[in-house]
């Protein structure tokens, strides 16, 4: 009985939390020569209805994401680009002030 109730409640809870943010796909990309990252860049945000505001809190959120990861690809590549996914996640209410 409790575990159903426990359940219950976390689908409602993830439910909600979709319901009430948005989830913005960005694409950047990190360029190596040796195993030294050199340059980081945003490559392009899927979001059309954005303001250009909105658009530099995104890039800016996804350039500090990949800034953090530039060494986890150290082992993978060198002398090349590694290009990463980020999503997103904003609550609704939020992303409406950045103005």
């Amino acid at each position: 009985m409790v575990i159903l109730l426990v359940l219950t409640f976390q689908v409602q809870a993830q439910a909600g939390f979709k319901k009430d943010s948005l989830q913005i796909k960005v694409y950047t990309e990190i360029a190596y020569e040796g195993d030294v990252p050199t340059k980081i860049s945003v490559v392009k945000v899927f979001c059309e209805y954005c303001n250009e505001e909105q658009l530099k809190y995104l890039s800016q959120k996804a350039w500090k994401s990949t800034y953090h990861n530039r060494y986890g690809y150290k082992e993978k590549i060198r002398n090349g680009k590694a290009k990463l996914a980020h999503f997103i996640r904003v609550k609704k209410e939020d992303f409406k002030k950045i103005e």
